[in-house]
């Protein structure tokens, strides 16, 4: 995008308030001016302090419309849980052949990793390699679990991962510009709420300090949202 489209975006965006959230999404399809399907973000500050344990706040939700983009999915099992892996529409299945490719391959042509408990043990040696990308499986975001099937649908439906940083923003993509202004307040919804209940008990004062939605290559557009 150039930086003249850029610049008329921004003119278009009254930055001096906060959108009712449908009013945002219309208005942040209206600044998506790139030729291709930008993806729609949300960036939400909270008022924790993620250097403490007890105020992390991460969890996961499933879109009700999902993210617009396909997802790759690697599950490392073995035996009647890798059948039913390949089954369910994984789309690598394997075990300490792929671990061992991860390790020494540096392969990671992959967007999700699932794996079952009993293999656990054994993905501590590529922990380093998928960790700092956020491909390592945890309990947390249900990606180290029994049931494998149902971890398979629900990432290709649209489940997504919403996880604090060290600045307390939590960055997630709630959608693709096609989806239009109603689907996307859909999903902006389900993120928030989920949002809201994840609130560690430590977290004292305003929780939700601001919410900003914003295309690709689009300027934010500050949302009001109120619990």
């Amino acid at each position: 995008m150039s930086g003249k489209n850029y610049r008329e975006s921004v003119k278009a965006i009254d930055t001096s308030k906060a959108y009712e959230p449908g009013d945002a999404m219309g208005a942040v399809l209206a600044t998506a001016k790139a030729k291709f399907d930008e993806t729609v973000e949300l960036h939400v500050r909270l008022g924790v302090d993620p250097r403490q344990a007890d105020q992390q706040v991460r969890g996961t939700v499933v879109l009700p419309n999902g993210t617009g983009r396909s997802v790759k999915v690697l599950v490392i099992a073995k035996g009647d849980k890798a059948d039913i892996a390949a089954k369910a529409g994984a789309d690598i299945v394997g075990a300490e052949e792929i671990i061992a490719k991860i390790l020494n391959e540096n392969y990671l042509d992959f967007d999700v990793v699932i794996t079952s408990p009993d293999m656990m043990g054994q993905m501590g040696r590529v922990a380093k390699i998928l960790g700092p990308k956020g491909l390592m499986p945890s309990p947390k975001s249900g990606t180290v679990t029994m049931d494998i099937e149902k971890a398979i649908k629900e990432t290709k439906a649209g489940k997504v991962e919403y996880r604090v940083d060290k600045t307390a923003i939590i960055h997630c993509p709630i959608g693709k510009k096609s989806f239009g202004a109603e689907k996307l307040l859909e999903n902006f919804n389900a993120l928030m709420e989920a949002i809201v209940k994840a609130k560690p008990a430590a977290a004292k004062g305003t929780y939700i300090k601001s919410v900003y939605t914003a295309s690709t290559m689009g300027p934010s557009v500050r949302v009001n949202y109120r619990v």
